[in-house]
């Protein structure tokens, strides 16, 4: 069978891969479409497994809230490079991910790679396996948050690099804004005292005992250093004993309390964040590319 330009282009535009690519695919199958498409998709799923233990430590936060404003999601979705995450193909893929997520509430990612990409007829991981063979790096879905709530939500992008979603009891929109951009800034550990991990708090108290006990002050006063370093960490690690970052004055329990406001819950993202990333002379990066 004659293979086309018309044909070519048709299969270029139902799978987004390149030109010679297309060609290559309708030529193995003898101008069979269908057969190509088959034949490029099983094709990428290998691309995509073999890039699947490549470091992905860049890309985007991506957040989505209903029409009502009653649900939320946020998706952290990787890619190797920078240059890769800017690019309108990943970032369209990032923002579907994100409204499936909110559609579909997955309980953990391997339910989000089964669900349907939204305004697609694919999965999700189908999707994100036709991405890594069309852009040539690993994607990788590495984690969500879905809630819903009947307050409201406030919602805070530094860039694309960080989001935070906090659910708000009380105060208005601005406040629920005010109160993420804070989280961004400062990274508070939970809400209140009550939520801190004991396990953290033991840990730190045993560093606070022994720089105290190197001071060879009296048991009493030693006591004394203990407790007040105690009240200063978990000031400074607790979102309502922080001071507010628009006013150094004030905390932020002081602030909610004045607006008769009570914060939730938040959920703050990092793209890469705990990710190790590996070092490479950029020569020997180039080389690479070129070589393979």
């Amino acid at each position: 069978m004659a293979i086309t330009a018309g044909l070519v282009k048709e299969l270029r535009d139902r799978t987004g891969a390149g030109m010679m690519e297309c060609k290559k695919a309708l030529v193995e199958q003898d101008g069979d479409l269908e057969a190509a498409i088959e034949h490029m998709r099983k094709s990428g799923l290998a691309k995509a497994d073999k890039k699947s233990g490549r470091v992905a430590a860049e890309g985007v936060i991506v957040i989505d809230v209903s029409e009502d404003g009653k649900k939320a999601a946020m998706v952290e979705v990787n890619s190797e490079t920078d240059f890769v995450s800017k690019g309108d193909d990943f970032n369209n893929f990032a923002s579907s991910v994100a409204k499936s997520v909110l559609e579909g509430a997955p309980a953990d990612i391997d339910a989000l790679m089964g669900l349907t990409l939204h305004g697609s007829d694919e999965s999700v991981n189908d999707a994100r396996q036709a991405l890594v063979a069309k852009i040539g790096e690993n994607i990788q879905l590495r984690r969500f948050v879905a809630c819903s709530t009947e307050n409201r939500f406030g919602v805070y992008l530094h860039g694309v690099r960080i989001g935070v979603l906090v659910e708000l009891k009380g105060g208005d929109d601005a406040l629920a804004r005010d109160i993420a951009m804070h989280i961004a800034a400062s990274r508070p550990v939970c809400v209140n005292e009550k939520e801190v991990p004991q396990e953290l708090l033991a840990k730190e108290k045993d560093i606070f005992v022994a720089q105290a006990k190197e001071s060879g002050k009296p048991d009493n006063i030693i006591e004394k250093m203990i407790e007040g370093r105690l009240r200063k960490y978990l000031a400074e690690i607790t979102l309502v004993g922080q001071a507010f970052i628009k006013d150094p004055d004030t905390t932020i329990g002081k602030l909610l309390e004045s607006k008769g406001a009570e914060v939730i819950s938040f959920h703050c993202l990092e793209v890469g964040e705990g990710i190790e990333k590996k070092n490479e002379n950029f020569a020997d990066e180039v080389m690479a590319q070129v070589t393979g």
